[in-house]
């Protein structure tokens, strides 16, 4: 998988880079219809039609495919039989047919390719796209779609490239060092797949215009220093006045304001915090 940079053949070509989705088995494969159903969009409003968050509205029509996050289908093996585009998130997703007759959609690993075999639970294998326990995942391994709680489904590790490792095994908890760096225990009883999750150059992307922004759903954000200082507390002043703190409109600092709950009962799970952003 490659990104690709396209001939300025016009303004929004100029600087566009898109990825090459090569590893898809059709590029605008209709999805599998039982396992599909319609999204709805509130455009930013409530049920009153009053704009309660910003920035967000109109876009392309989407369809929810349901993702299996639990995999429970332990003991079941299935093929791989696509490797489709999801516009509802950065990584792809596998069709998986079930010796059953069952399909379920899956996040798709990094180099699953169509035709391989899958499975889930106490029997799985160390292989790429298997779903199993943390206490059966060697230490070393990369691990995706990590769960926080026995039964709940994936949480951790699912956006496009991430990927945690399995460091080590302590009491009832495994040891996993998450993509953003922190380190953390998680109970030994919960599960997770085996690789890194596919399309990694996902964030290599430049958009190339403002348009192709819109059709994601994303409307234009005026910056708070450029606004008056009723509409914002980081606007007015003379000139291009740099504003303060970068804050929220609600008054939040945006760097250095600590906004995780003290009491949160996972706190006491983290063995390291994730690695912050060096200080310039």
């Amino acid at each position: 998988m490659a990104v690709k940079k396209h001939k300025p053949v016009s303004p929004g070509r100029r600087h566009l880079v898109s990825v090459e989705h090569d590893k898809l088995t059709s590029t605008h494969s209709t999805p599998e219809k039982s396992l599909t159903k319609g999204k709805a969009y509130s455009g930013g409003r409530n049920h009153k039609g009053k704009m309660t968050v910003r920035n967000i509205g109109g876009g392309h029509k989407r369809k929810y495919r349901a993702i299996d996050f639990k995999r429970d289908k332990e003991g079941i093996p299935g093929v791989v039989k696509a490797i489709e585009y999801d516009p509802n998130r950065s990584a792809y997703i596998a069709l998986i047919f079930y010796v059953d007759g069952e399909k379920r959609y899956i996040l798709a690993p990094d180099k699953l390719e169509v035709g391989n075999k899958i499975l889930a639970g106490k029997d799985a294998t160390p292989d790429i796209g298997n779903a199993m326990y943390l206490s059966n995942i060697p230490l070393g391994s990369s691990i995706h779609a990590i769960e926080m709680q026995p039964g709940k489904g994936a949480q951790l590790a699912r956006s496009a490239g991430t990927y945690g490792v399995m460091v080590g095994r302590e009491g009832k908890y495994g040891i996993v060092k998450l993509p953003s760096g922190e380190v953390r225990r998680v109970l030994l009883t919960c599960k997770a797949t085996i690789g890194t999750t596919s399309n990694p150059d996902h964030g290599l992307q430049v958009l190339g215009k403002a348009g192709r922004n819109r059709w994601k759903n994303n409307r234009p954000r005026v910056r708070g220093v450029a606004m008056n200082p009723v509409d914002h507390p980081m606007g007015g002043g003379e000139g291009r006045a740099s504003g303060g703190h970068p804050r929220s409109r609600t008054g939040v600092f945006a760097k250095g304001q600590k906004t995780r709950n003290r009491n949160k009962p996972s706190s006491k799970l983290i063995i390291s915090k994730r690695k912050s952003k060096s200080k310039k």
